[in-house]
């Protein structure tokens, strides 16, 4: 089952080298289901590539699927993110390609029928790739024509895929991966105001049955609803500052047909500085709260990430 008692083995410290997670690079702690990722919506001129590098770290009760039979779990996770995006001219609109390749670790404690229990993990995680694009107030535009570019309203939507790629074991109760694909139609809006952003989402998560779940049973889980929205101040130096709030509900899970109680429902909070080293350079600071209503992640977190951007023709 993946879970050992206390008495036998003691949770292992893991060191890890290189570690992934979106988290950083997007701005929001991927424990995927909710995210906060302010300033998604924002334009960039056509051939702009971001490549960033972040590492963060979660303690609380971290648990990736509330089926599971574990209670009073309490985790310590770090994650180092890879992420590479490219704005391109999708039919005149705005628009960009991301991929986020994962490496994860961690260390697990909970009660498995009664008995006090202990693990850890180290492997990738799930590989996401997604698109988005801008169809109202954000028309795709060369690198010579950005600087006359004064963005008021937004309108985009965007679909995120998360691969069935990290590591992932049918015997035991927790993986980094979750041998299922899933899907994140989203949609929102952006309105500038002076120096300030106020930005709004919707999304859906859609998730495939999961056929080798835990000792040969079959799961299945319904779609979990986010709404989300931020608030962006921007400062002449190119240093900017957000705080953002989401909620996200649903998500039941269903084992071999037979409904679980667990539902989820869940609020978090997050507060994102970045900060310009010079015009191709930046780090980025984030720090999210999780809070559970019901069932769901209850977790604080931190992450930094460096990001380096560049454009052939953007002088």
């Amino acid at each position: 089952m993946g879970f050992v008692t206390k008495h036998k083995i003691a949770s292992t410290k893991t060191v890890v080298f290189l570690l992934v997670l979106g988290i950083c690079v997007l701005g929001g702690l991927t424990v995927y289901g909710q995210e906060l990722e302010p300033r998604s919506l924002t334009n960039t001129p056509v051939g702009t590539n971001f490549l960033a590098l972040g590492y963060g770290f979660a303690a609380g009760n971290i648990l990736f699927d509330p089926a599971l039979p574990l209670k009073d779990v309490n985790a310590n996770t770090h994650a180092l993110a890879a992420a590479y995006v490219r704005s391109i001219n999708f039919f005149g609109m705005g628009a960009k390609f991301n991929l986020t390749a994962p490496f994860a670790a961690g260390d697990w404690e909970g009660v498995y029928t009664g008995i006090d229990t202990a693990t850890s993990r180290t492997g990738m995680a799930d590989l996401r790739f997604g698109f988005s694009f801008n169809f109202i107030g954000a028309p795709a535009i060369e690198a010579s024509e950005f600087k006359d570019f004064e963005q008021k309203t937004i309108v985009g939507g965007s679909f995120q895929v998360v691969a069935p790629t990290g590591q992932y074991f049918a015997d035991r109760l927790i993986n980094l991966g979750s041998n299922r694909w899933a899907f994140r139609p989203q949609v929102g809006v952006s309105h500038k105001y002076q120096s300030w952003y106020f930005e709004a989402f919707g999304n859906v998560w859609l998730y495939t049955t999961n056929r080798s779940f835990w000792n040969g049973n079959k799961l299945e889980q319904n779609a979990i609803a986010t709404v989300k929205a931020h608030i962006i101040k921007s400062f002449n130096n190119g240093i900017w500052l957000a705080v953002g709030c989401g909620y996200a509900g649903g998500g039941r899970s269903y084992v071999n047909d037979v409904q679980r109680d667990a539902t989820i429902s869940t609020i978090r909070t997050g507060a994102i500085a970045v900060l310009p080293i010079n015009k191709k350079h930046s780090v980025k600071f984030t720090a999210i709260v999780a809070k559970r209503i019901k069932e769901g992640a209850d977790f604080d977190a931190f992450g930094i990430a460096y990001q380096y951007v560049f454009n052939n023709k953007l002088r």
